[in-house]
């Protein structure tokens, strides 16, 4: 029980992290249209606007599609990192009514687990 306790506990942080650290680059590159996302091309040919931008040789990748597939890659992630997060929750919760532990642990919900 202690294991399930910790290991469960352990990934609920690392999950919340994870969701924490995505909505930030979700924020960051929606409020500053992609330019976050080609900073590291040092190009004057490059626009402001990451979707508009174009395939130059100063940039090691195509920045054409960039923003798009930044945010349909992100947005999948989020939702199954708040998923792991709420599962890795109910196991730590889980742990803590098999420990006894908390106000559920001497009630009807041992029983049903």
């Amino acid at each position: 029980h202690w294991t399930l306790l910790s290991v469960s506990l352990l990934n609920l942080l690392l999950s919340t992290a994870c969701s924490v650290g995505l909505v930030l680059a979700i924020a960051l590159t929606i409020h500053g249209r992609g330019r976050h996302l080609v900073i590291g091309c040092n190009s004057s040919a490059l626009p402001a606007d990451a979707r508009a931008a174009i395939v130059t040789n100063d940039c090691p990748f195509n920045t054409t599609r960039i923003y798009d597939t930044a945010l349909a890659l992100w947005i999948p992630s989020m939702v199954l990192v708040v998923t792991e997060a709420v599962l890795s929750g109910k196991c730590c919760l889980v742990a803590l009514i098999l420990r006894g532990i908390g106000p559920c642990a001497r009630s009807y919900g041992k029983d049903q687990v």
